[in-house]
């Protein structure tokens, strides 16, 4: 049966006649080498009127090959068509045609060549219509990919990795730090504070002008793990110097300065030992602790300074609290502080003066105390807060921390009494001895210290007390004990109820060598 030729490319492929075979009306031809043979024409009527702009050339579309048709659906033709049966060799391509019959001719000359179709400009050449390749992947020619696209992806790559470079083994390593060199010049103090990381010290030491940059400093200290033990307080360091030689002087321990350790039990003036050797007592520790030498110059304020601001200095404007200074402002003037400085840490910077100093360290010591229960505590004692305090003081110097609840209740049950408290450290604190026993001629004299002569508790503490002897002045141990002896080496005492048990536990101390 005959099948309507498809001259529109809607899917059907006009077969070829192989070389040397005749065609319709056509004489036999010699096989030709790989020549692109055109269709046999069909007879569409007569050829559409040209347009005279076209410059009587004749436009024809060439498709590519392996492309596919346009899908254009054209009017039907209903004219017979002749169809030919001819088997397409692979040599041909079997679905390059020609669409205008016009340029079918019977003699297959060279004007028909694939060049001489494209030999016209550019201007009056068809635009060529490309389309997708239906053939399975199989069956298609092999087409080389192209790199420029790979390229592309393989240099995106390796900015990526570049930049993630930078980031692992850090920016510094690629955009880099200012840093100066030596060991600096000139004196300056920079504070450290509670809770400081190492690149907050580095930005403190930046703008101090100690190093170059934070980073100078932070990268010179991951070396260093002594960083990481330092101190909250002020430190004395050099101007311009690199991060290496800021972080070898910061955690030497000369190098912090303005730094006072008050222990508990400390009095305000200082103590002779039974071995000649004096004890520094707060005054002096608070001297030395504003001492430095900046660019030459000492900064030591005087103990006699010291004095002389707190005794003439309203107490209340310079720190003490307001539960303490009304009752500390009636005592000897030599005597005003005594107790208020709580123990603990310091850091002062040297270059204040006498009332900075004391303000610095009286203040900090109201927020101690008011961490201990004063004055809030003292309200279930039938005491001031002052008198608290006067009594912690009484039992710092008296016992050990074991032992702290039972010598409060003694004190307390004394006072209710009536009895005097006969404790030998009131007596030696006028005398500035720390003994234990006092002899009957220092117990004889006279003075508001002296609790052998004296009822009730003396004017003012006699050392600075620490919080946990605070808290056993204001709860004490529950029992009926009115006297205590040191009778252990280690410190602890023996209680008694009665004078008679007492007397039998110093008997025992003195024979255990106790005292």
């Amino acid at each position: 049966m005959n099948e309507p030729f498809d001259a529109f490319g809607t899917g059907r492929h006009r077969p070829t006649p192989p070389p040397g075979q005749p065609g319709p009306g056509r004489p036999p031809r010699p096989p030709q080498p790989r020549r692109q043979v055109p269709p046999p024409p069909v007879d569409r009527g007569p050829a559409p009127r040209r347009n005279p702009d076209d410059h009587g050339l004749e436009v024809f579309e060439r498709r590519p090959q392996g492309g596919r048709r346009a899908n254009r659906q054209p009017p039907p033709d209903e004219r017979p068509t002749e169809i030919i049966h001819l088997e397409p060799e692979e040599e041909y391509a079997e679905d390059e045609y020609y669409e205008e019959d016009e340029y079918y001719e019977d003699e297959y000359d060279d004007e028909y060549a694939e060049d001489e179709f494209f030999d016209d400009d550019e201007e009056d050449r068809a635009e060529p219509q490309y389309f997708e390749d239906e053939r399975p992947e199989h069956e298609r020619p092999y087409k080389p990919r192209k790199r420029r696209r790979a390229l592309g992806w393989l240099a995106a790559i390796a900015v990526i990795a570049l930049l993630a470079g930078g980031a692992w083994f850090g920016i510094d390593a690629v955009f880099g730090y200012e840093d100066f060199e030596g060991a600096g010049e000139g004196d300056v103090l920079v504070q450290v504070s509670d809770g400081d990381s190492t690149n907050a010290i580095g930005t403190k030491l930046t703008d101090a002008g100690v190093v170059a940059s934070p980073k100078a400093f932070v990268n010179a200290a991951e070396d260093n793990t002594k960083v990481r033990s330092i101190q909250p307080g002020y430190y004395q360091l050099k101007k311009k110097m690199s991060g290496a030689n800021a972080v070898s002087k910061l955690v030497e321990p000369t190098s912090r300065v303005g730094v006072m350790q008050l222990r508990a039990g400390t009095q305000l003036d200082d103590i002779k030992q039974p071995d000649g050797k004096t004890t520094d007592g707060v005054l002096t520790q608070l001297m030395k602790a504003s001492c430095a030498t900046i660019d030459g110059v000492s900064t030591c304020v005087p103990v006699e300074e010291l004095r002389k601001t707190f005794e003439e200095a309203d107490l209340a404007a310079l720190g003490v609290p307001e539960w303490a200074a009304t009752e500390a402002g009636k005592v000897e003037k030599n005597r005003r502080i005594e107790g208020l400085i709580a123990p603990g840490v310091y850091d002062v910077k040297p270059g204040w003066n006498a009332r900075e100093l004391l303000g610095a360290v009286l203040k900090t010591s109201a927020t101690r105390m008011q961490s201990a229960g004063l004055p809030a505590a003292a309200e279930g004692t039938g005491k001031t807060p002052y008198q608290v305090l006067v009594i912690a003081s009484l039992i710092e110097r008296e016992g050990v921390q074991q032992d702290f609840a039972k010598v409060s209740r003694v004190i307390y049950n004394r006072i209710a009494k009536n009895m005097r408290l006969e404790l030998d450290s009131t007596v030696n604190y006028v005398l500035d001895r720390p003994v234990v026993r006092t002899k009957p001629e220092d117990r004889a004299r006279a003075g508001a210290y002296n609790t052998y002569q004296n009822t009730g508790l003396p004017p003012t503490p006699i050392s600075a007390p620490s919080k946990e002897a605070i808290a056993a002045a204001e709860k004490p141990a529950d029992g009926a004990w009115l006297f205590f002896v040191k009778c252990e080496k280690n410190g602890l005492s023996c209680f008694a109820d009665t004078n008679e048990q007492h007397e039998q536990n110093k008997r025992e101390a003195q024979a255990r060598g106790a005292y």
